[in-house]
């Protein structure tokens, strides 16, 4: 019955893409930035979306499974994710096409389509370059091809929100990898280094806007550094993205955007890890208390409600736990508690001079130990019951205010999402997702 059901949906996916795709702006009005879906204000209840079996790393690929394989993972995840009202996801370049369609036809869920923009690296002249030098010609033809056929191939998938560039790229000027450190000091190399890239990134969003007039282009920055440089350098991207990690709250992140730059801001990444490096246990209550404070921010600060009136949601780092995030090539096998980095926003856990978040520990769900077949399940932590309350509210209603927000989220009770999750523990019994010693190092 599953292949009749895959066959007649891949027949149907040529038809389908007869029709146009969605229009997707951006929309300003007195009262402020809306991200708009046909005409109709969508406020991205978003979450940072990935698929990596235990033992693995970024080396694998869920898009190179066999489509059954495929299916079912998405099957078992976006269920989830359509449970707790998550109405879109972050993916990387090599998800096909036909499954942006699916999970938007199957789950109602959109996909913010991200091009990494030599963050990473990239190949020049059959030779990898570990880190990105805008100003090179060669990078800026390889980089402009590249979104421009992704452009190209997707511009009329139903189910495609916007497509984001980059991931935190200005701190890439300063970090050799993909490894979470502190936040750097700007320097004048690294100043001169910004300005070509993000004079390259609306060069980008000009080129793909020519060919796809109907999505957005968004930037990814790390938290405001550079701000002053986006200004003077991207006047044609649509929407102002950001990962940023500063604890409970936002603090002047808004107001700066719309004071300095004037466009609508979409956090591409916020949240809290769910370990705390001090006591050496799982934080599943801190976890939901600083993402549900993060996420009552966004829509207090919504078009219409009297604030900033800038933001159009977010994407909650992370759906499940990435045991590859520390070290990256090895212990893949283990739920590593080492913290990698210090940030005093999240008071919980922070002693002054010592690192304080755990890179692995940032899902809201557990994951449970790799079958045979590659698959695994999923735990939900408090965090994902207590997001599941804060999505239930439109701030585009017409009966929603700042004063119904604030009462939505004052009710949302942390201890009550606990105990769901704990009670979910219990009904399954000892899984390896809940930090047994034998999975778990120390050093």
């Amino acid at each position: 019955m599953k292949r009749i059901i895959m066959m007649l949906f891949f027949l149907s996916f040529s038809a389908t893409l007869l029709a146009q795709a969605e229009r997707v702006i951006v929309n300003e009005k007195e009262d402020g930035w809306r991200l708009l879906v046909d005409d109709k204000p969508f406020m991205v209840n978003g979450m940072n979306w990935d698929y990596f079996p235990i033992g693995t790393n970024y080396m694998y690929s869920l898009w190179s499974e066999s489509d059954d394989f495929i299916q079912k993972a998405l099957d078992d995840e976006m269920s989830l994710l359509q449970n707790m009202g998550v109405n879109a996801i972050r993916v990387y370049t090599g998800i096909q096409p036909k499954w942006i369609q699916y999970i938007y036809e199957t789950y109602g869920i959109y996909t913010m389509l991200n091009h990494s923009f030599g963050r990473y690296g990239l190949t020049l002249d059959d030779a990898w370059v570990g880190n990105t030098e805008y100003s090179d010609p060669r990078v800026i033809e390889l980089l402009l091809k590249e979104v421009t056929e992704l452009a190209k191939e997707y511009k009329d998938i139903p189910g495609l929100l916007l497509y984001l560039l980059g991931n935190e790229n200005n701190y890439g000027l300063f970090w050799g990898g993909a490894e979470t450190e502190d936040i750097p000091v700007v320097d004048r190399q690294s100043t001169i280094r910004a300005r070509h890239m993000y004079k390259l990134f609306n060069e980008a969003a000009l080129a793909m806007k020519a060919i796809d007039p109907n999505h957005p282009v968004a930037l990814c920055n790390g938290d405001l550094l550079f701000l002053d440089i986006i200004v003077e350098e991207c006047p044609d991207v649509d929407i102002f993205g950001v990962n940023v990690y500063r604890g409970m709250s936002f603090g002047d992140m808004f107001d700066r955007v719309k004071n300095e730059y004037g466009k609508p801001i979409l956090l591409t990444e916020f949240g809290s890890d769910a370990f705390n490096a001090i006591t050496m246990e799982e934080a599943q209550r801190e976890q939901a208390i600083y993402n549900v404070a993060n996420w009552r921010e966004i829509y207090e600060n919504a078009a219409g409600l009297g604030k900033a009136e800038n933001s159009i949601g977010g994407f909650t780092f992370q759906f499940s736990d990435g045991w590859w995030k520390y070290g990256q090539t090895e212990d893949l096998d283990v739920h590593n508690t080492e913290a990698s980095w210090e940030n005093g926003g999240y008071a919980f856990d922070h002693i002054p001079g010592v690192n304080n978040m755990n890179e692995e520990w940032f899902g809201i769900c557990a994951k449970g130990p790799t079958d045979p077949m590659g698959f695994y399940e999923l735990f939900p932590r408090a965090a994902y019951y207590a997001l599941k309350e804060a999505h239930q509210i439109n701030p585009y209603a017409e009966e929603t205010t700042l004063a119904t927000i604030q009462q939505h989220f004052n009710e949302i009770s942390i201890e009550k999402a606990y105990l769901k999750a704990r009670g979910d523990r219990s009904s399954v019994g000892a899984n390896p997702a809940f930090a047994p010693k034998h999975l778990i190092r120390s050093k």
